[in-house]
């Protein structure tokens, strides 16, 4: 397998590499690579092309981006020559990446709107496209303030207050387990989603939803902002969306604790009817019309 795919593929395995469109652009870059280094015949690139594709697609099973950006370099593929072939792959990757910037950009626009002045926003994990509509409305003239979890066990709140630090904006950080203490302070919470499914359910870092449930207990609206390549196609023929489980390691060492167990999802699952709304490139949407964006946007997230 190219060595790019194997480093790629562990950055998003090991989360060196992490939030679901920074995974989806390194995949496509990934096989981008392979295309652009690839010498031999046909079917032996086709063969090579199918085992980076599964390896891949193993790195992150709960990341429904990384799915949808391997199927639409993949799935996209034109060309009867191995040239033909290499250029369309180089392409769709190209294509893909730059949709994914161009994405998160737009959201930020849409979303800046959504936030009046004064406001005090609060988000969780580190989201390019949650950030991204805090850190236009901030440059848009808005007196904002933000909260921002800590969000163990992996600290990625640590990345999100220095962006904003480094923006100007007025940031604290909390720990986790203080958003129903800081709740009332808020005007607005903005997180980001890993996998949107066909029934409006959004798949996000775990404690996202608790963070809905106390908004809606405390009348704060909460948004998500994502990309629509994060909407899973493959939820309306049925498929559920795999919340990934990882090693104990990272929150203490087994050995210390004799005789307990211990249980680290990655993700939980925020249902609908707790979501005011979803922002997406295409505007803004109510989570019940999830399987319309999919119908109508996404064609390549499932496998023929």
């Amino acid at each position: 397998m190219h060595p790019k795919i194997i480093e790629i593929g562990e950055g998003i395995k090991s989360m060196k590499i992490r939030g679901a469109g920074r995974i989806a652009r390194a995949a496509a870059e990934a096989l981008k690579y392979f295309a652009e280094d690839y010498s031999g015949t046909v079917d032996e690139f086709e063969k090579e092309m199918e085992k980076a594709k599964e390896y891949l697609l193993s790195t992150r099973p709960t990341a429904v981006s990384l799915r949808n950006a391997v199927y639409y370099v993949i799935n996209r593929t034109e060309g009867d020559s191995l040239d033909k072939i290499k250029e369309s792959i180089i392409k769709n990757a190209e294509s893909f990446i730059n949709l994914s910037f161009s994405a998160v950009k737009k959201i930020g626009k849409f979303g800046a709107e959504r936030i009046r002045d004064g406001s005090v926003i609060l988000t969780h994990c580190n989201s390019s496209a949650a950030l991204e509509v805090i850190i236009q409305a901030h440059r848009s003239g808005k007196e904002i303030k933000v909260f921002n979890t800590e969000t163990r066990p992996w600290l990625q709140g640590h990345i999100t207050s220095r962006k904003l630090a480094e923006e100007g904006i007025d940031v604290t950080m909390i720990v986790d387990s203080a958003v129903r203490y800081f709740m009332r302070d808020i005007d607005i919470v903005i997180v980001g989603a890993d996998t949107i499914a066909s029934n409006g359910a959004v798949i996000n870092k775990v404690g996202t939803s608790q963070i809905a449930l106390v908004a809606h207990e405390a009348r704060v609206p909460f948004i998500v902002a994502a990309e629509t390549y994060k909407f899973s196609p493959e939820t309306v023929i049925g498929k559920l969306v795999d919340i990934e489980e990882r090693p104990a390691e990272e929150i203490a060492n087994p050995k210390e604790f004799p005789g307990v167990k211990f249980r680290n999802p990655v993700f939980d699952a925020t249902p609908p009817e707790y979501i005011d709304a979803i922002i997406t490139e295409r505007g803004i949407i109510s989570p019940y019309l999830a399987y319309q964006i999919i119908k109508e946007v996404i064609n390549f997230g499932v496998e023929s």
